[in-house]
């Protein structure tokens, strides 16, 4: 009946274990109800949704939709975030293997022979030697009466989840930063396109002041600043080749490919920019990556604190030993060779110089700057979305107003061209006009190019397709 009793207790010491520290609760981060641009910003229609991984779909572009699928296969620094989460995970699997026993065997042979002259041994007597073999076989286990060694699995849970997050931030983050590159790659194809066929117009107007000249009906300045433009555009449209080739370059790096194994055709910009569907900021929470980062290492600080709590209690082991002795081979399976041995043991810090409290509040210092870490992180993904909700909106208006001053000095330009050749105009306002026209036609790409920008860094503000649901268990 006794030992009935013991076992019951024993069993009931290894099940019912507490925890000791505070439960986990979700700190709260600040948030609005809807975002300060929604006013004036052109909500999605229900069919447009963020792809689930594939958001670059949104701008339907194939290249890109290929360029895109090979970062996720090749891109190098992806790798070394990949390989964090691998480490992530196995270090789960480590301190889930507290949660049981530890089980040894030791078999050998030993031979001891004392010396002559050992200290205190008497005059005349004879050291002696034993031998024996021992085949043993041994178990050590903590019992977690305070949740020290589950709170070490959750901590480490915690941590792998952060980093599949972590993970998950890079791969958008290089998506990102391969879909801007491309699109200004095909803005610098546009600016290249029309500095092209601006050289080819300003030859044209060069060949008609040097006929204007050899009839004498222009002055020979006319011509040296028909030359000067034509130079001067040349220069523009060779300078656009460097920028080119190195967003060309930045993306075979971002490919995971030598910048001599890629080249991509030009073709100019002729994007316009998708509608996001932005959703509400409470959504947002749930979206982002680098959030739900930031909110797994508070869960994981949370345990940290009830690790260090759990310092103050008594470590509980239990150890159990069973096996043969003997003095050859051919006694030490005897029965009378058996050897056992069951035992625990109890060990309480008395005095520590106060190690532990201050590694208490060490933990508890550290949740701190986890949970404002956490806050941060979410104020910044709210300015990050509003930053490009209004830079969509005002682009959109400068771009009509610039599509306005296009039209308006191609029309200039047309007017001074004919009043030049009609021997009205000098041809310094020909000049002037060309470049306001060239300027403001270039000012129109870059436009372009911005809002593209925008949608791109909108769609990454918004987490891409991903949501929390992705995290894995573990």
């Amino acid at each position: 009946m006794t030992r009935r009793l013991v076992a019951f207790g024993l069993a009931a010491l290894l099940l019912g274990g507490c925890m000791v520290g505070p439960d986990y609760v979700r700190p709260e981060a600040p948030s609005t109800p809807s975002y300060k641009e929604s006013g004036g910003w052109k909500v999605a229609q229900p069919s447009d949704a963020l792809s689930r991984g594939a958001w670059w779909d949104l701008f339907n572009d194939p290249e890109l939709h290929g360029l895109e699928e090979q970062v996720a296969a090749a891109n190098q620094d992806l790798k070394i975030a990949e390989a964090r989460l691998r480490e992530a995970r196995a270090a789960v699997r480590f301190n889930r293997a507290g949660l049981f026993p530890t089980i040894s065997t030791t078999f050998g042979p030993s031979s001891v022979r004392e010396s002559s002259h050992q200290p205190f041994l008497a005059s005349g007597v004879t050291p002696g030697h034993s031998g024996n073999i021992l085949l043993s076989l041994d178990m050590s286990y903590e019992v977690d009466l305070w949740g020290r060694v589950r709170r070490t699995v959750n901590a480490a849970r915690r941590e792998a989840q952060a980093t599949a997050a972590d993970l998950e931030t890079a791969r958008l983050s290089l998506q990102a930063e391969l879909a801007i590159d491309y699109f200004e790659l095909r803005a610098a194809d546009a600016q290249q396109q029309l500095l092209d066929e601006t050289v080819k117009a300003f030859e044209d107007a060069l060949r008609l002041t040097e006929n204007r000249f050899r009839g004498g009906a222009a002055p020979q300045a006319d011509v040296a600043q028909a030359q000067t433009q034509l130079d001067t555009t040349r220069v523009q449209a060779t300078d656009i080749a460097v920028q080119r080739a190195q967003l060309e370059h930045a993306i075979a790096i971002l490919i995971g490919k030598p910048p001599a194994e890629f080249t991509l055709p030009p073709r100019p910009l002729d994007h316009r920019p998708p509608d996001i569907p932005t959703g509400v900021p409470s959504q947002l929470l749930e979206r982002r990556p680098d959030i739900a980062a930031a909110e797994r290492r508070v869960a994981e600080a949370n345990e940290q604190i009830g690790i260090a709590r759990a310092a103050y209690y008594p470590t509980v082991m239990l150890n159990a030993s069973v096996g043969f002795e003997g003095s050859s081979f051919g006694n030490f399976l005897n029965a009378s060779s058996l050897l056992w041995a069951v035992g625990t043991s109890i060990t309480q810090t008395i005095f520590d110089g106060g190690r532990r409290r201050a590694t208490s509040e060490s933990a508890l210092a550290a949740y701190d700057a986890t949970v404002a870490g956490y806050r941060q992180t979410t104020l910044n993904a709210f300015q990050q979305v509003e930053d490009n909700l209004v830079a969509l909106r005002v682009l959109e208006q400068e771009a009509q107003q610039q599509r306005r001053a296009v039209e308006s000095a191609q029309l200039s330009l047309r007017l001074f061209t004919n009043r030049y050749r009609g021997g009205v105009d000098n041809y310094l306002q020909v000049i002037t006009a060309q470049t306001v026209a060239l300027q403001n036609q270039r000012n129109e790409i870059d436009i372009l190019r911005r809002r593209i920008d925008a949608s791109v860094l909108l769609v990454k503000a918004l987490g891409g397709g991903w949501t929390v649901a992705d995290l894995p268990a573990q």
